[in-house]
């Protein structure tokens, strides 16, 4: 008899991947639908809901910046299994929080996990892929962090509705576990420097700078931009990311290698996706709001039509492999930024009853920013060395993150600051589209070749 294959583990590393960032993409929006729900059966006020979210975003920023030095110095393996079970843990109490105050805390603990397991499952995966195999990665790299935001509301809604919202972190549980024991059995271990030493300055700088930042975006998002904590906490966090920079620059180890933004590829593709998910999360969060209050549909009606902009993501997942070795790059990438521009555009034209225009316009939203997000994954890291990719991960989801951080918080600065009314709304979403816009710029200077560059020296560390 043959001895029984053992499954692949890079394999393993795709599975691991796509659970672990879907449940942590899928939790952030379906927490958003939930939240008047959950100030309901707490008997607090909508405001204070709040902390919910702002307890989870704080500490995911905090903690993303150790994530490249932890995965390097004991092990991707280790610290992703270690992060990952924190998030499912963590997600378990908050399906069992009492009260608001023991929710909160449940959702930091999820942001810390969170925060390491991205960054480190983004390493392992471009570890296991060589560049010139990455394109084909495209259907996997669309589910979790592109597919899973516009899931979240469709999901969050009918939980809401039909059960409990703890249902929507306990939802997590069946999948983690199997996800985690898959994991522990094959995924393979890899260690880049074990004595590679802690960079305290450069932690005590990124910790508290990224997570002030991210307290001001949401401030921004809850009360609007003439809140007293937003400017106060995004001048403090600014000024900690500043000398951060500063430090950075100078030490010959340092926590977060801002030199690889010298890589032109990497500087661009990551930047280029900032503007993508800046505009992506605008609409999404706006759209909803929008949708409800000024076009009187449902929440279940809402879900319903940001539906197909899950469709959209996944049908451009499928094209892409094509779409690359036809067009390069360049053009792509700058068709789809002006692609989604468009169409973040275009939801302006959606009036009351507009169903099925909805869901269409939807539908080419999910398409062309899966077109383009994917892409840029490829792009950012083509020239990135296997030394220098879990440094890179770690920029590169600071970036995602504030991004998306951005895109929600400028939607909500614009309905607070034009009102209430349609044409808030629609101002709201030629902004998003500026996003677009710029990011469609940009991609005229990305590389226009069909096969990823030799490494870089800046990118082999």
């Amino acid at each position: 008899m043959p001895a029984k294959r053992r499954a692949d583990p890079r394999s393993a590393v795709c599975v691991c991947y796509v659970a672990a960032m879907f449940m942590n993409g899928m939790d952030a929006t379906i927490v958003t639908v939930a939240l008047p729900a959950i100030g309901a059966e707490f008997g607090v006020p909508p405001s204070a809901t709040s902390a919910v979210n702002v307890g989870y975003l704080v500490s995911l920023a905090a903690c993303i910046p150790i994530s490249g030095w932890l995965g390097d110095r004991f092990g991707t393996k280790r610290v992703f299994l270690g992060a990952f079970g924190l998030f499912v843990l963590a997600s378990a109490l908050c399906g069992l929080a009492a009260d608001l105050a023991q929710l909160t805390l449940a959702r930091v603990l999820q942001g810390v996990g969170g925060g390491v397991m991205s960054p480190v499952a983004l390493t392992m995966l471009f570890r296991a892929y060589p560049p010139q195999e990455r394109i084909r990665l495209t259907r996997v790299l669309v589910l979790p962090t592109a597919v899973a935001p516009a899931l979240g509301p469709v999901l969050g809604g009918f939980l809401v509705e039909h059960l409990t919202w703890r249902w929507g972190f306990s939802v997590n549980l069946p999948v983690g576990v199997a996800a985690l024991l898959f994991g522990a059995l094959l995924l393979a271990e890899h260690v880049e420097s074990r004595g590679k030493p802690f960079d305290l300055l450069g932690f005590a700088l990124a910790a508290p700078g990224l997570g002030l930042v991210m307290y001001a975006l949401e401030a921004v998002a809850q009360t609007g931009p003439a809140s007293p904590h937003c400017w106060a906490s995004g001048a403090a966090g600014l000024g900690c990311l500043a000398a951060l920079v500063r430090t950075q620059l100078r030490s010959a180890l340092p926590m977060l290698e801002l030199r690889l933004f010298g890589d032109p590829e990497f500087r661009r593709g990551s930047l280029i996706l900032f503007t993508c998910v800046a505009g992506f999360l605008g609409t999404l969060y706006g759209f909803t709001l929008m949708f409800q209050s000024e076009l009187g549909a449902s929440a279940w009606e809402t879900g319903l039509v940001t539906l197909p902009k899950a469709f959209g993501l996944m049908i451009a997942s499928q094209l892409l492999a094509w779409a690359h070795r036809t067009l390069g790059p360049r053009v792509l990438v700058a068709t789809a930024m002006l692609g989604a521009a468009t169409s973040f555009a275009l939801m302006n034209a959606i009036g009351p009853g507009d169903l099925w225009l909805a869901a269409g316009v939807q539908l080419a939203s999910g398409f062309f920013v899966g077109a383009a997000s994917a892409e840029l994954q490829v792009v950012a890291f083509a020239t990135i060395g296997s030394a220098a990719t879990g440094a890179a991960a770690t920029l590169f989801n600071v970036q995602r993150q504030v991004g998306s951080a951005l895109g929600v918080a400028i939607t909500a600065g614009v309905l607070a600051g034009l009102g209430p009314g349609l044409g808030a709304y629609h101002a709201a979403m030629l902004v998003s589209a500026g996003f677009a816009l710029v990011g469609a710029v940009l991609a005229l200077r990305v590389g226009d070749s069909r096969v990823p560059a030799r490494q870089t020296a800046v990118a082999r560390g």
